[in-house]
């Protein structure tokens, strides 16, 4: 997909729409619809690379607010059962969701103790680190599925975005956009 494609996403036409569409999309299998589909059906693909002795890893990466559906929790109680040491989930851990905090919406904490409870190797990051999130992929354990939790700071580098949920569905235009590339340039 070319990058200068990027340039439509979220807009009127566009099929790079908010929610993730497998239509035209190089690299997308299926579309989720609802957050939180897209773990357990990695779940499942995970558990048929098992099957087939498939030598592959698959990764899922998904927002914290995600953790408020049922279908994950089944999903992650699932995984270490069947032993699926080829799977990956990364957690982006902004703590933020929709319209409030994920702690305001429905508490996540502990969170770590509750991925270890389930029997997932766990390794807790700044996921603003790529070196760091690099690392800790490459920290599989036999017999158990990884979870990384990416502890991160939505719009981060840029003053007026960090840690505000105003962000969560908006995109900066005008003076807006420039402010922000600019402070992301002098970062």
């Amino acid at each position: 997909m070319p990058v200068e494609k990027l340039k439509t996403h979220y807009q009127d036409g566009s099929d790079l729409s908010g929610h993730v569409s497998h239509k035209g999309i190089p690299g997308v299998e299926f579309s989720t619809g609802s957050l939180g589909h897209g773990f357990p059906v990695a779940t499942g693909m995970a558990l048929a690379a098992k099957i087939n002795r498939d030598k592959h890893n698959i990764y899922v990466l998904m927002s914290d607010g995600e953790c408020d559906e049922g279908s994950n929790w089944e999903a992650a109680l699932f995984a270490p059962h069947h032993k699926l040491d080829n799977l990956v989930v990364i957690i982006d851990r902004n703590k933020l969701q929709s319209i409030h905090s994920t702690e305001d919406t429905l508490s996540l904490e502990p969170f770590v103790d509750k991925w270890q409870a389930f029997g997932w190797n766990v390794v807790n990051v700044d996921g603003h680190d790529h070196q760091k999130l690099l690392d800790a992929c490459a920290s599989m354990v036999t017999g158990k599925p990884l979870c990384i939790v990416a502890n991160t700071i939505k719009g981060k580098g840029v003053s007026f975005m960090e840690d505000n949920i105003l962000w969560h569905y908006r995109s900066p235009q005008g003076e807006e956009y420039n402010t922000a590339m600019q402070e992301l340039n002098n970062a």
